[in-house]
């Protein structure tokens, strides 16, 4: 049996609070027809968007540049069995207004990875996803 609280649905404004603790998501994407997943920091913008920042000549901005994309980040805890998992789906575009890149190079995520030349994507919080796993067990 598993207890009937150890799993559930997070709202959107409890999934986006938990998302914006978040130092590491991935990016979820196709890639030559093939699913791609990469992980990348990011952070979130004031509408709730995912921020990327990364090289203007990366394979991440020609895949996903304009098109569909999942974001989903997470935290668990082996040892409790409990954590959290939210999706975000949602269009990814390259951020191409100056005053909005300029924005987003003083509050915008920054990048674990040293980069020369910087664009930003934004991913829109079209539909976001969340889910609780608090300490289930099951019986053997």
């Amino acid at each position: 049996m598993f207890k009937k609280d150890a799993f559930r649905a997070l709202d959107r404004p409890e999934s986006l609070r938990l998302l914006a603790k978040a130092p590491v998501g991935r990016v979820v994407y196709t890639r030559q027809a093939l699913p791609a997943v990469l992980p990348i920091n990011f952070s979130l913008d004031t509408d709730a968007s995912v921020l990327l920042r990364t090289s203007p000549d990366s394979d991440l901005v020609r895949a996903i540049d304009g098109v569909v994309v999942a974001f989903e980040a997470d935290e668990f805890d082996a040892a409790t069995r409990s954590g959290w998992s939210v999706v975000v789906t949602g269009q990814a575009t390259v951020v191409t207004d100056p005053a909005e890149h300029e924005r987003l190079s003083q509050a915008g995520p920054t990048s674990w990875m040293p980069l020369r030349e910087v664009v930003f994507v934004r991913i829109e919080s079209e539909m976001v996803t969340g889910r609780e796993l608090n300490g289930a067990r099951g019986n053997p």
